[in-house]
């Protein structure tokens, strides 16, 4: 059993988004249609790997990471897909993916 925490939009009870800085999104095909259960890996600004999470069902995933520049990389069995992200301060910060085939 994965131990990843539940994904989605909403953040969960207990986190101010104020004091956090938290990266979310969802990965999406070309068309838009959110893909579920992709493997989301956050890289930093050397490519170096730091977490990895599955999205959803509805495709939504996120992270708690530190203001920067960030990969945001989804690999899935419809393709692959990247996106970047460069948070300067806390808060939340969205970023989809789209994959491709």
């Amino acid at each position: 059993m994965c131990g990843a925490p539940v994904q989605g939009h909403n953040l969960p009870s207990g986190v101010d988004a104020e004091k956090e800085t938290v990266i979310t999104g969802k990965v999406v095909n070309q068309d838009g249609t959110a893909v579920g259960g992709a493997y989301v890996r956050l890289l930093d600004s050397t490519g170096e790997f730091t977490a990895e999470v599955v999205a959803s069902g509805s495709g939504d995933f996120r992270f708690f990471a530190a203001p920067g520049s960030w990969t945001v990389r989804a690999l899935s069995n419809a393709g692959n897909g990247q996106a970047t992200v460069a948070p300067e301060s806390n808060g939340v910060h969205e970023v989809n993916i789209t994959i491709g085939a």
